[in-house]
């Protein structure tokens, strides 16, 4: 919006007959659009589509870390992680400084297991967000996925679906984990149980640091 902004008063500056700054004026309109218009596809939900309307917009302006980071949301919740690293990189490289790029960069790098690579994202964020109580549970929670056992690490990353438990083995290992767990016990016969599962399910996507288990 603020590019927008700028390119009109250069228009009122040179005059409407100038071609080149009614191009450059153009270019940051559609950039803008497109933003816009990937907000509101990810907003619904449609992350597939919102992340070709970002890359739309990249198509036109290939140093937007904004539209880059915003991509890298879309990938991340398409669960392809790679991308959104690769994603937040770019955005990274642009725009050094850029907090939300780094904790994207570093949760993507929990749900692939890079924990080293995590630790230093959130070892940054430490020290950018002192008083960020997520960002301090996740560093702990990285730093110690580092030395834990390839089977319980899978539980050390940032959940975004409840885990079903219908084992007692399973229910032993859940309940020793480190962070905080919410268990859901459910009953086919109960059909109170049945309302409030979807709202265990959006509880659990409002708050990825949280391990959600249905027993039953």
């Amino acid at each position: 919006e603020n590019a927008v902004v700028k390119a009109e008063r250069a228009m009122e500056i040179d005059g409407s007959d100038n071609h080149e700054v009614v191009s450059v004026l153009n270019n940051v309109k559609n950039v803008a659009k497109a933003r816009t218009r990937g907000n509101e596809l990810f907003s619904s939900g449609r992350y597939s589509e919102a992340s070709v309307a970002y890359g739309g917009g990249l198509k036109l302006d290939a140093f937007n870390s904004v539209l880059y980071c915003n991509r890298a949301a879309c990938w991340f919740k398409l669960g392809m992680w790679e991308q959104s690293v690769d994603d937040c990189n770019q955005a990274l490289r642009i725009q050094p400084s850029y907090i939300k790029a780094l904790l994207r960069r570093a949760a993507s790098y929990g749900k692939l297991g890079r924990w080293e690579e995590a630790v230093t994202d959130y070892e940054v964020l430490r020290k950018e967000l002192p008083g960020d109580s997520e960002v301090a549970e996740s560093l702990e929670r990285a730093k110690t996925a580092l030395w834990s056992k390839p089977e319980e690490t899978k539980y050390l990353g940032f959940n975004d679906e409840v885990e079903e438990v219908s084992s007692l083995d399973k229910f032993k290992t859940v309940t020793s984990l480190p962070g905080i767990s919410v268990f859901y016990f459910k009953s086919s016969s109960n059909r109170q149980s049945e309302v409030i599962s979807p709202f265990v399910n959006t509880l659990c996507l409002r708050y990825p640091l949280v391990h959600f288990f249905k027993v039953g």
